[in-house]
């Protein structure tokens, strides 16, 4: 029933502690302070991270306003315009550099509520240090006293009283025992707990005078951008005011320039009127010259001309005539009478037009005729050689072509009488097998052109019992496929084969028609070997032999194979 006060205020019992509100905060609360500080920590961490934001944007208008600046004072003829941007941009930048003061002086007040925040915690960190300290004492002048009692409790049991002891009492000592281990055994895990807080808190301490030194720093960094966004902002106000002076100088010099120019147009439009009436008199003088020139190149082209026409004709009239130049203008000169083209005639006057009318013709007769050839004889003699050679030839081949027509004649009767008796073989086949198939059905073959047996093709006419089907295409595909079935087990029996390949041809077939398949292959298994791929147990019933392929555990194929009957011996 006794119970402690300490200095601090914790008021503690046998079973039970209870946190003094004296000499500092009790852990709840400093567990809900140390949570709000954390809070307030990230939420001033996100108003640090806009300011910076902030802080960055009017750097970088201030950038975009020393850019305009600098362009202003490039171009002179829009500088008034760059002036006028540039004041605005300025003044944003002014406001948004308050906004970033006003923004740092309450982060400075958010990080000294911080700090006191974070000195409480610390505070109540070394509190509870303390308070761990004196239940370690009180623990170890507890442990002292339970080993004494057990000491005590053990020679009272091991030792024989000289009266008798009361049993109630020993038994209210051994449950006084049993309480005092119980304690112990609370208080060792209450100063664990304690000890795990102690430290979790000042881990939250730490981490909150680091992040106070971070916004500090940060707190600094931004006060130097502000400091450098002030010196720039006063060099901006310099640059503007530069700008305005060099703008009313640019205006007095644009004022000047404009009157030298209107002097300079007026002068300029003078001496185009001159070059113009000056390049008229040259185009002129130009056309005239192009003109004698075209005029005077002809005329030396027309002489050129002449002179070698003359040349050439002088060397043809040499060549082939064997005359001068002077002998044929003596002989055949223009001057001399011209003989007439029937001999008995008197020779006439030379007249240009019609003795070039004459060569004319002559030349046109001398072309129809062509050259003489020396060879023609001898390319006669030859050319009538080939000639009755490939007449020969020729012969040959028409009596080779009708002797080829009469064995192709023969290789169609061969064929048709092949056809034929092939035909009627599997039509009778088809009959029985179709009736065998679909028990009551009828089926048969016929000839699309019976006249022409080379050309012909084959109908199947199929018609299942109790049905009425004009087409193949309406039969089921069960149907179809004993259809298929039935044709080509015809075919087999007409035209028997040592061995055939089935492949999964019962495959869309029910049990029934499956059966009646199978007793058909009975069949023609007396007379050929029949190698069939099937998933069908009732095939494969009615096997000699099993071939299958499996998968061994390592993935690779193997070939099994099971016997199911002997082979009859021949």
């Amino acid at each position: 029933d006794v119970r402690a006060v300490t200095r601090e205020g914790d008021l503690l019992g046998a079973h039970w502690a209870r946190g003094g509100g004296a000499a500092g905060q009790g852990l709840l609360q400093v567990r809900a302070t140390l949570d709000a500080a954390v809070a307030a920590l990230d939420e001033a961490r996100a108003r640090a991270e806009q300011t910076a934001e902030a802080l960055d944007g009017a750097g970088d208008a201030e950038t975009e306003a020393q850019t305009g600046l600098d362009a202003a004072q490039v171009t002179a003829a829009h500088a008034q315009s760059g002036v006028g941007q540039a004041q605005a941009e300025l003044d944003r930048v002014r406001a948004r550099l308050r906004e970033a003061d006003a923004a740092a002086a309450q982060e400075a007040k958010h990080e000294a509520r911080l700090q006191a925040a974070a000195a409480a915690a610390r505070q109540e960190a070394e509190r509870l240090g303390r308070a761990v300290l004196t239940g370690q004492d009180h623990r170890g002048r507890d442990a002292e006293g339970l080993a004494a009692l057990e000491e005590r409790f053990a020679v009272a049991d091991v030792e024989p009283a000289e009266e008798e002891f009361d049993t109630e009492i020993r038994d209210e000592l051994h449950d006084r025992v049993q309480e005092l281990r119980t304690l112990e055994m609370e208080a060792r895990l209450a100063v664990r707990t304690a000890e795990e807080r102690v430290r979790a808190i000042t881990g939250r301490a730490d981490a909150l005078e680091q992040q106070a030194a971070r916004e500090r720093r940060d707190r600094a960094q931004a006060v130097e951008r502000r400091r450098r966004r002030e010196r720039q902002a006063r060099v901006a106000k310099a640059v503007v005011h530069g700008c305005r002076v060099a703008l009313h100088r640019i205006e007095d010099s644009l004022v000047v320039a404009v009157a030298e120019r209107a002097a300079t147009e007026a002068a300029r439009a003078a001496r185009d009127e001159e070059l113009k009436i000056v390049r008229t008199r040259v185009r002129e003088f130009g056309t005239q010259l192009e003109r004698l020139v075209n005029v005077v190149h002809g005329s030396e082209v027309a002489r050129a001309e002449q002179r070698l026409r003359l040349e050439q004709l002088e060397t043809r009239a040499l060549e082939e005539y064997g005359m001068e130049v002077e002998g044929l203008i003596g002989e055949y000169g223009p001057d001399q009478p011209v003989p007439a083209a029937d001999p008995e005639d008197m020779p006439e006057p030379y007249d240009r037009a019609v003795q070039e009318k004459r060569a004319r013709a002559a030349d046109k007769q001398m072309t129809l005729l062509g050259k003489v050839n020396p060879l023609a004889l001898e390319e006669f003699a030859a050319l009538e050689e080939r000639h009755a050679f490939l007449t020969s030839q020729l012969e040959d081949l028409k009596k080779t072509r009708k002797d080829l027509f009469e064995i192709v004649k023969d290789v169609d009767q061969r064929v048709q009488e092949v056809f034929s008796a092939a035909y009627a073989d599997t039509a009778e086949h088809f009959e029985g097998i179709f009736g065998r198939l679909f028990p009551g059905g009828e089926g048969s073959l016929s000839l699309t052109e019976p006249e022409d047996m080379l050309a012909t093709g084959i109908e199947v006419s199929a018609r299942p019992p109790g049905k009425k089907v004009k087409r193949l295409s309406l039969l089921s595909g069960g149907e179809r496929s004993l259809v298929a079935i039935a044709f080509l087990v015809a075919v087999f029996k007409a035209r028997p084969s040592p061995f055939y390949v089935l492949d999964e041809v019962e495959a869309a077939l029910d049990d029934t028609n499956t059966q009646r398949l199978i007793g058909v292959f009975e069949e023609l298994r007396e007379s050929s070997q029949l190698i069939v791929i099937t998933h069908q147990k009732r095939t494969m019933e009615g096997a000699d032999a099993l071939y299958g392929v499996s998968m061994r555990g390592d993935g690779v194929s193997q070939v099994i194979s099971q016997r199911l009957r002997e082979p009859e011996p021949a």
